[in-house]
């Protein structure tokens, strides 16, 4: 019976793993928020929250982890951001060192600034967790969209993602 029960959930893992690599999310176009946010990380991520802002998919950013060193002259120069749109538009946050902890710096910056909508642009392996954790710190009645950056992500990597998903949505299951 126990030998039936470790053979089911090594099935149900692998079946999970297979999904969870072969089915990494995609970029989204066209649809407007009140905001976009950027969890530091990977390449590409903040180059498509720019891109979005300037196409006018959002009113503000926020881009969340930024490391304490990092001055906003720095971001400005690195991602050739203009005067116009690092002022009205671009925030960074330094409070956030994971992304628990960039899910909760969004909720308390949506929270303070009362918008209703966001998209969360990040790396296609890491959008299913740091979605998840993002549901467990805003309100339901936030409309998350979800726009992955396409990445050329090792097995290793997945194979890591895969479980700190797992250990999010057990977490969130338990709750």
């Amino acid at each position: 019976m126990i030998r039936r029960l470790v053979s089911l959930l090594l099935v149900v893992w692998a079946l999970g793993f297979i999904w969870f690599a072969a089915a990494l999310p995609q970029p989204v176009d066209g649809q407007r928020t009140d905001a976009i946010v950027v969890p530091t990380g990977s390449g590409g991520r903040i180059e498509r929250g720019l891109q979005m802002l300037e196409m006018g998919a959002a009113r503000q950013m926020l881009v969340t982890g930024v490391g304490e060193d990092v001055t906003p002259a720095d971001f400005q120069r690195e991602y050739d951001v203009s005067d116009r749109l690092m002022g009205c538009c671009v925030t960074l946050g330094f409070a956030a060192l994971d992304t628990r902890g960039n899910a909760r710096e969004t909720a308390q910056w949506m929270a303070d600034r009362d918008y209703n909508s966001l998209r969360l642009v990040t790396a296609d392996w890491h959008m299913r967790r740091a979605a998840a954790e993002l549901a467990e710190q805003v309100p339901p009645e936030i409309d998350v969209t979800r726009d992955a950056v396409r990445s050329e992500v090792s097995l290793w990597t997945l194979f890591l993602e895969y479980h700190k998903f797992l250990a999010a949505w057990t977490l969130q299951a338990l709750k």
